[in-house]
């Protein structure tokens, strides 16, 4: 016999409006230890530095988070112009000075060039490994490290506003794996005025924006209430572009233990698998066998 699980079984999406200066795994423990939940975990890192849609995938959504990593985020985010930070953020020493600045007709030209897939160096304080440690522990290290060039997605790139000479602010739709402090970084030297990021804001992920977020404020409150479980997405929220097949009672049985089922479906990389409007698992069809490789127990 299983081991029981401590802590209460809750399951689902809750979307946070992650404040300034708290990282997200401690978003994450609050949230656990709020709720009381028996699984949680979150579907993206923001820094501490950055606020922002912060999704909080609870017991069994925790097995579709890669899905929500994969999606599309899009940021908001001010470049202050005339310095380099070591950190490539407002957190960071000053590296570097220029006096030089941007008008808003040369910063819309550069724009172009940023955008479809770009090479981008990381930040050398992020969480990428190198030699099987992070490559922000090695840089508090004074350790001599290089940053490798890898190709990232950019769908879009505007600028907002310019509120004086020293600050833009930009808007950023991209994919998995973009560091906006790198984007930043990159105008900053493409317009000959350096520049590092002193502002930013995570607006969506993937299917959740800031309609269906809350604050860790408001999670305290509704905490012991129903409001919470009706602030809770379905986990198939984050599916609802994979094709859906509706399951009989027998066939759930046999998913639900492993099992396959033939079909007339010709094959697919992913089906998602409802009974009663519920989430069964997520399944590949293979040579007219319904094959399941994730399935959900709640």
């Amino acid at each position: 016999m299983g081991r029981k699980k401590k802590g209460i079984p809750i399951h689902g999406w809750l979307i946070i409006d992650k404040p300034l200066e708290i990282s997200s795994n401690n978003v994450v423990g609050k949230a656990r230890w709020l709720t009381k939940a028996q699984k949680v975990g979150h579907g993206g890192t923001l820094d501490p530095l950055a606020s922002g849609i912060l999704p909080l995938a609870f017991g069994e959504a925790t097995k579709t988070v890669s899905y929500v990593m994969d999606g599309t985020k899009t940021y908001r985010f001010e470049v202050t112009w005339g310095e380099t930070r070591s950190t490539d953020d407002a957190e960071g020493e000053v590296t570097d000075t220029s006096t030089a600045r941007p008008t808003r007709a040369e910063i819309e030209a550069a724009l172009p060039a940023f955008i479809g897939a770009i090479e981008q160096i990381p930040p050398k304080y992020s969480a990428i490994k190198i030699d099987g440690q992070r490559a922000y522990k090695l840089a508090r290290e004074d350790k001599d490290i290089e940053m490798t060039a890898r190709t990232v997605q950019i769908d879009d790139l505007k600028l907002i506003d310019c509120p004086d000479s020293d600050r833009a602010i930009f808007e950023v739709q991209c994919g998995k794996g973009t560091y906006v402090r790198s984007l930043g970084r990159d105008l900053g030297n493409k317009l000959g005025c350096l520049g590092y990021i002193s502002m930013l804001r995570r607006t969506k992920v993937g299917p959740f924006d800031e309609n269906c977020a809350i604050s860790l404020d408001s999670l305290e409150q509704i905490v012991h209430s129903e409001a919470l479980f009706e602030s809770l997405l379905a986990i198939e929220t984050v599916l609802d572009d994979i094709s859906a097949l509706a399951l009989n009672e027998e066939e759930t049985q046999k998913i639900r233990n492993g099992m396959g089922f033939k079909t007339d479906l010709p094959d697919t990389e992913t089906l998602r698998l409802m009974h009663n409007d519920k989430l069964v698992a997520l399944a590949k069809v293979e040579d007219g066998l319904v094959r399941p490789f994730r399935v959900f127990n709640y």
